[in-house]
């Protein structure tokens, strides 16, 4: 099948292993204004071929993730199988086997120049222990691995968050934050681009240009993480030879039950503040209320 080439105004290209999670997170993203059903899931070997499909550049690469991309029974297999010039990265909360993967996959396979670790480490103090997570690590830093800790700033663990960066940091680890998306006693938390947008009251027509391509367990590909996580039609499969990934506008009618990933402000990929998933077009034509 012929390469698909990723237009040069993407930002982030974000590949779902599987949805699948080991941890029952109250505030997980994933869930957020109901979850949709996503039918199927690629083999190890269809993943392979279908992200080696993929043409990028050296500072676009492709994020692993899920979920938790570790369950997925070919993890390792998919890792050592996507084409070396392909950059990749890995969104994880570290819960599989450390021993076999430092046997499988090399830490050069997650070298590459950015600001950021490629390894990035998810922490919860709701369902996670920190002391274990920290000397995981770090046994991966003192293997060579790009690797850090990434943690939400929910107001209910801020404090708890906040002690588990300097605990790290003590000891080496590299400890970011990221901003609580979502709703916390009946407030919706988030610096959003688009007023109204993650309300899930009225619905509105708009046309909406995103800068990510989001691929789902079964390889289909979605318009904005709102599609992906409600279970709505993707836009084509990367298992078909005809798809492409185009950088135009679309019609959404889900305007208002948007994910807050796909309309949050935030860093680009080079740790710039001011980037939004999504680019959207409130025209005169397209102000119909349809819900």
């Amino acid at each position: 099948m012929k390469p698909i080439r990723i237009p040069d105004t993407f930002n982030y290209i974000g590949v779902f292993l599987t949805l699948a999670c080991n941890f029952n997170c109250s505030y997980c993203i994933n869930r957020f204004g109901g979850v949709g059903r996503v039918a199927g899931q690629l083999t190890g070997k269809e993943w392979a071929t279908a992200i080696n499909r993929l043409v990028s550049r050296d500072d676009l690469p492709v994020t692993l993730q899920g979920g938790e991309p570790g369950l997925h029974p070919d993890f390792f297999y998919i890792l050592n199988k996507i084409k070396p010039e392909l950059r990749i990265d890995l969104l994880t909360n570290l819960t599989f086997d450390l021993t076999a993967f430092m046997r499988t996959v090399r830490p050069e396979r997650f070298a590459r120049p950015a600001p950021y670790a490629s390894i990035r480490v998810s922490y919860h103090p709701e369902v996670m222990e920190l002391a274990p997570l920290v000397e995981k690590v770090l046994v991966l830093q003192r293997a060579g691995y790009s690797v850090g800790i990434w943690g939400i700033l929910h107001p209910a663990w801020e404090a708890a968050m906040r002690e588990a960066q300097a605990y790290a940091a003590a000891r080496g680890v590299d400890f970011r934050f990221k901003e609580f998306l979502g709703t916390y006693r009946g407030w919706l938390h988030g610096t959003f681009k688009y007023p109204g947008a993650c309300d899930c009251q009225a619905t509105r027509q708009v046309r909406c240009r995103t800068t990510e391509v989001l691929v789902g367990p079964a390889g289909d590909v979605y318009r904005c993480h709102g599609d992906l996580y409600a279970g709505r039609p993707g836009l084509g499969n990367l298992g078909d030879s005809r798809f492409v990934v185009e950088d135009v506008p679309r019609p959404c009618s889900f305007f208002g039950h948007c994910n807050p990933c796909d309309v949050k402000v935030k860093t680009n990929r080079y740790q710039i503040f001011g980037h939004t998933a999504v680019d959207i077009c409130f025209d005169a034509e397209n102000q119909k209320m349809v819900g």
